[in-house]
């Protein structure tokens, strides 16, 4: 990689992902191989005694992402495990009452924002002191009545509504828990503060990604989501390895998207 390319961005600061900036071309070329990286599967249908090996997509992109927005029911429960997996039919009725509960929630959050998205919230909302009745509390509390199914609640929350519910998982909220501040209501504030800190950087993340991309233009707030996530399970260097194997990737490194797009 040329030394010019890889400063065609810039940085991200992000301390939930460790001490030193990421590069931008690292987040891109990371969030390509998040969407169109794939992997070996050993496939054997009914009848067939030797079976053979298909490529299948590396991680939850086409599952997530790319699906539209449906009325709400079943679908959300699909969604969710999109990115985190069949459920058996217990857990399945678990997600699909949690979410029952949890839609009130939702909407209290978002009348409470009043049209304004996640990063734009002003620091009371994601403050104990601020409470009751902040976005805050109220993603507190949508956690809280997910038991233990909300991974999968909140992959559909945020589906629904990609502009104010961040998506954290039990692996991504304890990367986190160190980065919480006095009087913060989750850690949730952890990711507002990041997402302010790097409104340049995410913005022009969003812009490359959406242009190179096509099938979804996801936000900052599932862009962070994404790189936190490749971070704190270690497969980061996987993901910036099959997204530098993209056709978008040659593109973007060729400036072709830059050009089209003039």
């Amino acid at each position: 990689m040329d030394a010019g390319v890889e400063g065609s961005g810039p940085a991200l600061r992000l301390p939930s992902t460790g001490p030193d900036p990421m590069p931008f071309d690292t987040a891109l070329a990371a969030v390509l191989g998040y969407a169109r990286g794939r992997r070996p599967l050993r496939f054997r249908p009914l009848g067939d005694s030797t079976g053979r090996w298909v490529q299948v997509p590396a991680f939850g992109w086409a599952r997530f992402d790319t699906q539209p927005v449906g009325p709400p029911g079943d679908t959300d429960v699909l969604i969710g495990e999109g990115l985190h997996g069949r459920l058996d039919r217990a857990d399945w009725v678990a997600v699909r009452d949690a979410l029952t509960r949890a839609r009130p929630l939702a909407d209290a959050a978002e009348e409470r924002a009043g049209g304004r998205v996640f990063w734009e919230l002003p620091d009371e909302e994601l403050s104990v002191l601020g409470e009751p009745g902040t976005v805050g509390a109220a993603l507190r509390e949508i956690g809280r009545t997910s038991g233990n199914h909300s991974a999968h609640v909140f992959a559909a929350l945020h589906h629904r509504r990609p502009d104010l519910v961040p998506h954290l998982t039990r692996t991504t909220r304890r990367a986190l828990l160190s980065h919480l501040e006095e009087g913060d209501s989750g850690v949730e504030a952890a990711v507002q503060r990041e997402l302010r800190a790097n409104d340049t950087a995410l913005a022009a993340l969003e812009s490359a990604t959406a242009a190179l991309l096509g099938d979804a233009r996801p936000n900052r707030l599932r862009l962070h989501d994404i790189l936190l996530w490749l971070t704190t399970t270690l497969r980061l260097a996987h993901a910036v390895e099959l997204g530098r194997g993209t056709d978008e990737w040659r593109r973007h490194s060729t400036g072709e998207h830059d050009s089209q797009r003039g």
